[in-house]
C-alpha cells in the first residue's frame, strides 16, 4: 500500500495518535499479523529486516544475559516494552523484572538492547528519547557497521546525558548487576577478513 505525498500536507494537530491498548486490541484481534510493526509516538513505524549479523548478535546477548543473570531478571527477546500511552516499541532485548506478563507489557526495565546497522540513526534518534523519556536508565546500541556498543545512561526528559562508545576491547557493566561483566568482543560479530 502506498500513499500521496499529500499525507505530509495534514496538519499535526488534525492526526490522532493510536493509542496503546488500541494497538493492542488490535495485534489480539489478529488484524497486524504478518505485519512487521511497533507502535511508536502514536504511530504504526515499519521495522527494518534482519539480516544474520543481527541475528547473531541478539542470539549471543541472549544467551549470555540469561544464563549471567538467572533468576535476578527476565531477557525479553523482541517482545513489545510499555513505553508510554503511544508507545509500545519491540527492543532487541529487555533485561526487566522477574514476571510473568501475561496481563500487560513491562514498562520498566533494567536496561533495553537494540542491535543496528541500517537502524541505527534511527535507534539514536527515534528509540534514544523515547526510552529517555520513559525512564530507562541505560540503553545500549550494538553497531555492527562500527564493530562497537553505544551505550547511553542518565535519561532526562527526551534524551541521554552520558553517551559512549566502547570499543571491541572493552568490558562493560551490565546496568543493575554490575557483577556481570559483558566484553564487547563476545556480543560483535567478528571481523570478516
Amino acid at each position: 500500500m502506498t500513499f500521496s505525498h499529500d499525507a505530509a500536507r495534514v496538519p499535526p494537530e488534525k492526526v490522532r495518535p493510536l493509542r496503546r491498548v488500541e494497538y493492542d486490541r488490535l495485534v489480539v484481534l489478529g488484524m497486524l499479523r504478518g505485519e512487521n510493526v511497533e507502535l511508536l509516538y502514536g504511530r504504526l513505524v515499519r521495522t527494518s529486516p534482519q539480516g544474520e549479523p543481527h541475528v547473531y548478535t541478539v542470539t549471543r546477548l541472549n544467551k549470555l544475559l540469561v544464563r549471567a543473570l538467572g533468576d535476578r531478571a527476565e531477557v525479553r527477546v523482541q517482545a513489545p516494552f510499555g513505553a508510554s500511552d503511544v508507545s509500545e516499541p519491540e527492543p532487541d532485548l529487555a533485561v526487566v523484572r522477574p514476571g510473568s506478563y501475561l496481563d500487560e507489557h513491562p514498562s520498566r526495565a533494567h536496561f533495553l538492547i537494540e542491535v543496528a546497522d541500517s537502524s541505527l540513526q534511527d535507534d539514536r534518534r527515534i528509540k534514544g528519547p523515547l526510552y529517555a523519556a520513559a525512564g530507562v536508565p541505560e540503553y545500549w546500541i550494538v553497531d555492527l557497521v562500527g564493530g562497537v556498543v553505544e551505550v547511553h545512561r542518565d535519561p532526562h526528559g527526551d534524551g541521554y546525558a552520558t553517551i559512549t562508545r566502547h570499543a571491541r576491547d572493552t568490558i562493560l557493566a551490565v546496568p543493575g548487576f554490575e557483577d556481570i561483566l559483558v566484553p564487547v568482543s563476545d556480543i560483535v560479530p567478528p571481523r570478516q577478513s
